[in-house]
Order: structure tokens, then C-alpha cells, then sequence
């Protein structure tokens, strides 16, 4: 095969995945604690036809030889922890991270997964929960009939319990943090699972050790910028237009050989 078309065939899948990426990032814009990706491109391998150095003559040597790439390819995508806008609901359950960290949700086997969605409810037990109806983890039990529900910035949770007349703490929602969370294996549902390249969890007390403060009555939104994302898919566009082009010139190319050679 021509080698311009190999490498023009990779252009036009590597551009295909990166507008997958971004029309995922549009498609969560307004995905509370979604986080959006980007796709790394790297280039493949090259065929060495002259190696740099080598000697030209007795004396001499080449500066730079000859070296053909091969193409392109996605080498990952990487997820981008900024942090999304801050949307007032009124809701004592809605709670927004303000800052680094992670809630803990645990799963019906027992494992641990990780959201920065903090869209809570309760259950039919009185079991703080996510969208899923997974239990937030260290567990939040809230009994029937109180009121004043309260979180702190600390994570500390109190309530007025029925015939009482003054707030009990009710438990303490603390984070965690990763040394990479861009290596964090997304689960959908806004979950993520720990991996070896995420590093282990470290767990504390909001507003302690680098996390950040907890925030009653808000949702952190998604961190999509709408304009940024649309600047992308035309230059991915244009891009893939590009190597098309590259694709169909290399393939005139070869039928001119054929029909004059």
C-alpha cells in the first residue's frame, strides 16, 4: 500500500475518536460533576532510510537523514479535574465539593467507587444515597421525622431528631484525594473506580490535608466550556478534511502510475 495512504488512514481515525471525545463533552454539558476529556495524540513509529549521523564520506556526516513517519494515533484520553460552575438549589442534600477530593459511594459487593456528584437522597432506610441508590460511604443514616438537616464545610452532619430540641450529630462525610486522578477508570454514572495509575485512595477531613470544603445546597455542574468544545470539533473537523484530501491525492496518485506506467 501507498505509504501516504496508511498514513492518511490513521489521520482520519485518530480525528474520528477525537470528535467522539468532544461530542461526549457537549453531550454531559449540563452533567452535574461530569468531567471532561481530551484526547493525546502521538505519532507512530518511523522507517529510517538514513540514519542521522551517518557518514557521509571520510570526513563528513549527515545532519539529519532520512526519517518517514508512519502517522498518528490516540494514545489516551485524559480526563480534566477542574472544577465545574456552581449551581445554587436550595436542597440540604445537594452538596458540592469546593476544591480537590472525591465522595465514596459503596457498591452491593462492597466496593468502593468515587463521584464528585453530590446529588444525595434519601432511601427507604434513611440512608443517604446517590442517583443509583448507592449508599454514601462512611454511611449517613438519617432517622424519621428530623429536621434542620445540616452539613458543615467540615463534613460534620447534624439534625434536630424528632422531640428534640437541639441539633444531634448525625455522622461525618469525609473525602478522598488521589496522586493521579487522571488515571481513575470511569465507570459511567458519574463513578469512578481506583486503578493502579490512580494511586490509592487518601482519605480526610474536608478542609484538612489539601482536600476541599464541603457546600450545602449546591451542585457542582459539569466543567464542559461549551465554546471551547465547539473551537475543537471545527479543528478536528478541518483536520479530518485535511487527511481526506491527503487520501484522496495519494490515490490519484497511484492511478496515474497505473495507467501511464
Amino acid at each position: 500500500m501507498n505509504s501516504a495512504l496508511w498514513v492518511s488512514k490513521t489521520g482520519l481515525a485518530a480525528q474520528d475518536k477525537a470528535m467522539s471525545t468532544v461530542a461526549n463533552n457537549l453531550a454531559n454539558v449540563n452533567t452535574n460533576g461530569f468531567k471532561s476529556d481530551r484526547a493525546v495524540f502521538e505519532d507512530l513509529f518511523y522507517v529510517i532510510e538514513k540514519q542521522p549521523g551517518a557518514q557521509a564520506d571520510e570526513i563528513n556526516t549527515v545532519p539529519s537523514g532520512i526519517q518517514l513517519g508512519s502517522g498518528v494515533r490516540v494514545a489516551g484520553t485524559q480526563k480534566v479535574f477542574t472544577e465545574g460552575s456552581i449551581q445554587t438549589t436550595g436542597q440540604p442534600m445537594d452538596l458540592a465539593i469546593v476544591g480537590r477530593g472525591f465522595f465514596q459511594v459503596e457498591a452491593p459487593n462492597g466496593d468502593i467507587f468515587y463521584t464528585e456528584n453530590g446529588q444525595f437522597q434519601l432511601n427507604a432506610e434513611g440512608m443517604m444515597v446517590n442517583a443509583q441508590g448507592l449508599p454514601l460511604n462512611p454511611a449517613i443514616e438519617v432517622p424519621e421525622g428530623s429536621t434542620g438537616f445540616t452539613v458543615g464545610s467540615d463534613g460534620i452532619v447534624t439534625a434536630v431528631l424528632a422531640g428534640d430540641t437541639l441539633p444531634s450529630e448525625l455522622g461525618q462525610i469525609t473525602l478522598v484525594n488521589f496522586t493521579n486522578p487522571g488515571g481513575l477508570e470511569a465507570l459511567g454514572g458519574n463513578l469512578y473506580r481506583e486503578t493502579v495509575a490512580s494511586g490509592e485512595p487518601v482519605e480526610g477531613v474536608p478542609g484538612e490535608e489539601g482536600l476541599g470544603q464541603l457546600k450545602q445546597g449546591v451542585l457542582e455542574g459539569s466543567n464542559v466550556q461549551v465554546v471551547e468544545a465547539m473551537v475543537a470539533m471545527i479543528a478536528i473537523q478541518r483536520a479530518y478534511e485535511a487527511n481526506a484530501k491527503v487520501l484522496d491525492a495519494a490515490s490519484g496518485m497511484q492511478q496515474f502510475l497505473n495507467q501511464t506506467v
